[in-house]
């Protein structure tokens, strides 16, 4: 699907039974848009199977809000800030959209945040990681869901100096706004931790080629190599740097991003033992895994992603959210959004914070042995819990001007 044909409309919308009260819902049916990388290197870890799990939650809910049906568009953003911008202008302009879900580019999350805001619509990015959307790019329609670069920087790096050997650091990064604040993010953490950064090089998104970087990688002598990339870039970086023996030289690499997906790709016996951060992974309860399981059923056999199990969360609780108001106008939905409690099969008594950010659990995992995994997606331990407050950016220091200090 690309951006220059209309958003594909999904059959969502299941008409339940009328409340007593007529609720106050523009055009008389709530409109969620999935927006995300639908075709290109994020695509098997949001995408497709974003749209799978936003589908999922309004069959839950039951098909309609206080009496009107829900719907669900889809479009692909194609990475690229002006693209994202322009969907998202058609879907609130001429399709009446009243929320966005997804953003899985932090360069588009950030536009059509800001977009968002002017059209008094809702913003909920649930697969982009740049901490700029609760920070200085902050908006009182915009929520944050599912992880940041923050978190996800604090939790790996943290464990692997824990661990020592890991002192020196060099980062291969993807070339927009999410690698770098990954890498920034996570350079703050080695610092903190008595680390050093010897340098960094930039590589363009979806690049297919990574020799000439991590040349410059293993040039560096670093102990650890921080991948501040995503999806097929992680995969193609982890191979590429297998084949060049920095792993079999002393060199550690560092995931600064990596889901499910991306350890099947590799496999186990080029993953194993590699630590990354995460907010969900399917086997961790019964609850995780009845959700798998439903998902696998729809969407090829794959468990969730964090995103995809992410996008059910938000959509849900932002159905929840409409129907609690009454209205699925923006603001009085996102003060709903946050006063209620998220609960649900990945978070647990999670809240959303004045600058945006949902304060949930983030978990420490590692890819197993291939001697240790049972079946196909049998890939991860669950290492560590890492509490809400000790995960993401408290806001004593936060650049959100919407913050109180």
């Amino acid at each position: 699907m690309r951006c220059g044909l209309a958003a594909a409309i999904v059959a969502v919308s299941l008409v339940g039974s009328a409340v007593g009260v007529r609720a106050q819902i523009s055009d008389d049916v709530v409109r969620i848009g999935v927006l995300d990388d639908m075709s290109g290197p994020y695509a098997d870890i949001q995408g497709p199977g974003d749209v799978v799990a936003v589908k999922m939650a309004v069959e839950d809910f039951g098909g309609s809000v206080n009496g009107k049906p829900i719907e669900v568009v889809s479009g692909d953003l194609q990475n690229k800030a002006d693209v994202g911008s322009a969907i998202a202008r058609r879907w609130y302009d001429v399709e009446k959209v009243d929320a966005i879900l997804g953003l899985g580019n932090s360069a588009v999350a950030i536009a059509v945040q800001g977009i968002s805001q002017e059209k008094n619509k809702v913003a909920i990015t649930t697969a982009a990681g740049s901490t700029a959307l609760t920070g200085k790019a902050c908006s009182p329609n915009g929520i944050h869901w599912v992880y940041d670069t923050y978190a996800l920087a604090k939790g790996t790096a943290t464990a692997m100096m824990k661990q020592g050997g890991a002192d020196s650091w060099f980062f291969l990064t993807t070339d927009y706004a999410f690698g770098h604040a990954l890498e920034q993010d996570t350079s703050a953490v080695v610092k903190k931790n008595g680390g050093k950064v010897l340098g960094s090089v930039k590589a363009p998104l979806n690049t297919s080629d990574f020799s000439s970087f991590l040349l410059q990688a293993q040039s560096s002598k670093a102990q650890v190599i921080g991948l501040a990339n995503a999806g097929a870039d992680t995969v193609n970086a982890i191979k590429a740097a297998s084949e060049f023996g920095l792993t079999a030289g002393g060199q550690k690499l560092a995931g600064l991003l990596v889901l499910i997906t991306d350890v099947h790709s590799l496999g186990l016996k080029d993953a194993q033992g590699l630590l990354f951060t995460e907010a969900y992974y399917w086997d961790q309860n019964d609850e995780t895994r009845a959700f798998a399981k439903r998902f696998a059923e729809r969407h090829g056999g794959k468990p969730p992603t964090m995103f995809q199990a992410g996008i059910y969360s938000a959509a849900m609780h932002y159905l929840k959210a409409v129907k609690a108001a009454g209205t699925d106008e923006a603001l009085a939905v996102i003060a709903q959004m946050k006063k209620i409690p998220v609960n649900d099969f990945m978070t647990k008594n999670g809240t959303i914070r004045e600058d945006g950010r949902m304060m949930r659990d983030m978990y420490l995992l590692q890819a197993k042995k291939p001697s240790e995994s049972r079946s196909a997606w049998d890939l991860m331990n669950v290492v560590a819990t890492i509490p809400a407050e000790d995960a993401f950016r408290p806001l004593s220091e936060s650049e959100c001007p919407l913050v109180r200090k």
